[in-house]
């Protein structure tokens, strides 16, 4: 959904509602001390009349001590703006970011295999940064210049209206100057916004996987390609550099045509006793009051333009549909058995482009259901149809008879472990990896579910054991040490589901042997289901379907397959078969 600059200003403006008396001592604040600011020329006026003219030196000292206490109430008064504008830029940020972080979380799979994570940080971090700068004390100062503008113009017309009239005659080409400055400079800060998240993109990348960039000695492709998103930052970034010179002193010039103005036309005027020098003086001393805030006003134009681009990609992401969300009436199921049950299923990525097509089976629980095929041939989207990763688009997925869209996402997911083909690992400790899924799990749960995946002899010699970080996504460990902890993660949080994807494929065959012993017992009562290309998991299965093309193309035991002649039997032939006699070998020796 694209908004409207209007409706994005809005929305944004929406996140200061909720703290309505930090916003009124903060605007207050901000108020005394602007209209503070409209009395020194006054003072100064009546200090060049009836002092310095009248040669009174009683009205200097009055005028000095009455500037000195005003100085003292803006000092408090400057406080209280700063501070809570602060407080507020900080605190918006703060609930954006959170928001942000909320709405990404529960974006489903199909969002994050189509987002590159580099632009994600780049929302998250650069654009919320852009938008706290306004939306607190950026846009409190905007106010205070634009509250000081206007109380100026009528200070002077209270002064002189006919020599303010003369002085004001730039004013209204500075204002619509910064009004199209400010059109302008959104969108190219827009385009630099989006080419910092395809910069993010790039290094994330070429960070994520160094270890081939070196393997293959491509430091310099990597920095070429850099370099040039680099350079195309850059270029964005001095076209606005430029759009800003051109603009900014033209801004100068204007408040200057004022000060010519009213020495040009006023000065005589003074002279002649038409109006005093104070009151020349206090006209002048107004317009330079300007000169300031309005160099401020192109800085917070923009500031606004900038928050404006930042917030609207950051809301971009927030307001993605979430198409795997539990339905109004979804109930809460914490009490299953573990039947899963494929009714016709097919399920397609985009229009036009089916993945599966008629998928039907049921495994019982207790059962393990193997899954082969060739590569694409929708292994990995049946099992991730279970946990509603994606969603069915033909046909239904049962849990003990219940449509999976029919349960909350929270107690559906609860009952499934999983085994990712590629395990993933968080920056912590060993400990804290094992019980992820189970937050409450006591450290002798932890140390059985190691041993029960056959992970504790290898975390013992670890340096610190359990406690051992483990480096960003498990960079310290082997594959196969990263499996196993994967595995007793699944296993630690006790589903009556297990979906194994691939799970062994990092592992020697001796250490797979040791880890199906341990699966044996665990895998009782569950219904388990196992993505694999090795012939014992193969063989201990109470169900294989074999994949091809999206469709279940044949199904049963692996002795009955083999006697079947078909795909499954080539598949063996082709890949199984030397595993078969490697096996027997071993058992020779």
């Amino acid at each position: 959904m694209n908004e409207s600059k209007i409706d994005v200003y809005k929305r944004l403006f929406g996140y200061l509602r909720p703290y309505r008396g930090q916003l009124i001592v903060g605007y207050a604040s901000m108020l005394i001390a602007a209209l503070l600011n409209l009395f020194v020329p006054q003072i100064i006026k009546n200090a060049i009349d009836n002092g310095l003219a009248a040669g009174e030196p009683r009205a200097l000292f009055v005028a000095g001590g009455v500037i000195l206490g005003i100085a003292i109430l803006r000092g408090g008064a400057g406080f209280g703006q700063r501070f809570y504008g602060e407080w507020l830029t900080f605190r918006v940020a703060y609930d954006l970011r959170n928001n942000f972080y909320n709405a990404v979380q529960h974006l489903p799979f199909s969002f994050h295999d189509k987002t590159h994570t580099g632009d994600m940080m780049s929302r998250a971090t650069s654009d919320i940064t852009e938008t706290e700068r306004f939306i607190g004390i950026g846009l409190m100062d905007l106010m205070a210049t634009l509250l000081l503008l206007f109380g100026v113009i009528i200070a002077m017309l209270l002064e002189s209206w006919q020599l303010a009239l003369l002085g004001m005659i730039p004013f209204p080409l500075l204002i619509f100057s910064t009004i199209r400055f400010g059109n302008t400079v959104r969108p190219m800060f827009k385009r630099i916004q989006e080419q910092m998240g395809v910069l993010s993109t790039t290094m994330q990348e070429s960070l994520t996987g160094i270890g081939v960039v070196k393997a293959f000695a491509r430091e310099p492709f990597e920095l070429d390609k850099f370099d040039k998103e680099n350079d195309e930052w850059f270029d964005r970034r001095f076209s606005l550099i430029q759009t800003w010179a051109n603009n900014w002193p033209f801004f100068i010039f204007l408040v200057s045509i004022s000060i010519f103005l009213l020495l040009w036309y006023g000065g005589p005027q003074a002279l002649s006793g038409d109006i005093t020098i104070g009151s020349l003086f206090a006209l002048i001393s107004y317009v330079l009051m300007l000169s300031a805030p309005v160099q401020r006003l192109g800085f917070l134009v923009n500031l606004a333009a900038t928050a404006g681009a930042s917030a609207s990609r950051v809301f971009e992401i927030m307001d993605t549909p979430n198409e795997i969300a539990d339905r109004p009436s979804a109930i809460e199921y914490y009490d299953a058995h573990g039947e899963i049950t494929f009714k016709q299923v097919g399920f397609s990525y985009q229009a036009g482009v089916k993945i599966l097509e008629d998928i039907s089976f049921t495994a019982h629980p207790g059962q393990k259901i193997a899954l082969i095929g060739p590569t694409g041939s929708g292994k990995s989207t049946v099992t991730n149809l279970i946990p509603r990763f994606y969603e069915a688009s033909e046909g239904e997925v049962l849990l003990d008879g219940h449509d999976v869209r029919d349960l909350t996402l929270k107690s559906l997911r609860s009952h499934i472990g999983m085994v990712l083909q590629d395990p993933f690992l968080f920056s912590q400790t060993v400990a804290e990896n094992i019980a992820y899924g189970r937050s409450s799990a006591t450290m002798d749960d932890i140390v059985d579910a190691s041993k029960a995946a056959h992970a504790y002899d290898f975390i013992q010699n670890l340096t610190e054991g359990y406690d051992t970080r483990v480096g960003e996504r498990g960079v310290t460990l082997s594959g196969g040490q990263k499996q196993r902890i994967a595995i007793a993660r699944a296993l630690l949080s006790d589903p009556r589901i297990l979906i194994l994807d691939d799970s062994t494929s990092s592992v020697d065959t001796e250490t797979e042997h040791l880890i199906q012993q341990a699966l044996e017992v665990l895998m009782e009562g569950r219904t388990t289901f196992i993505i694999a290309q090795r012939l014992l998991t193969l063989k201990q299965a109470d169900m294989i379907l074999v994949l091809e093309h999206g469709r279940i193309v044949e199904r049963g035991t692996h002795d009955e397959l083999l006697d079947e002649n078909g795909l499954y039997r080539e598949i063996y032939d082709l890949q199984l078969k030397d595993q078969e006699a490697f096996t027997a070998l071993q058992d020779k020796m």
